[in-house]
């Protein structure tokens, strides 16, 4: 298997604390899916499953913020994360963290690295 670059979006398309654009990234099931969010001036992307239960953190699409804009929920139960750095600091699955993702941001461009399947 070799390293790949993965276009995600244009960096245009993901505004300061807005709502985050999601992609699917394949893996050995077939897919996951996952977002990227841009928090005080950088990027970030995760795997989109909260840790306690494994649900998708958006309570509609691309909505992942809280109402402050400070930190990452999930909707289903409520867990705050650290947008920069996917660690849970309330709710039923604290002190655990969402899975990052090798993340890029350049020449106007956001791509992921993945490992293209064989």
């Amino acid at each position: 298997m070799a390293d790949a670059k993965h276009l995600i979006c244009e960096s245009a398309a993901l505004p300061e604390g807005g709502k985050a654009v999601r992609f699917d990234l394949p893996d050995a099931d077939g897919s996951s899916s996952c977002f990227t969010v841009r928090f005080d001036g950088k990027v970030f992307a995760y795997v989109n499953r909260c840790p306690h239960r494994g649900t998708e953190l958006d309570w509609d699409l691309g909505e992942v913020f809280d109402e402050t804009g400070l930190y990452l929920i999930c909707a289903t139960h409520g867990a705050m994360f650290d947008p920069q750095t996917g660690l849970c600091i309330s709710g039923p699955c604290q002190g655990a963290r969402l899975q990052a993702l090798p993340i890029e941001e350049r020449d106007g461009a956001i791509t992921i690295m993945h490992h293209a399947q064989s």
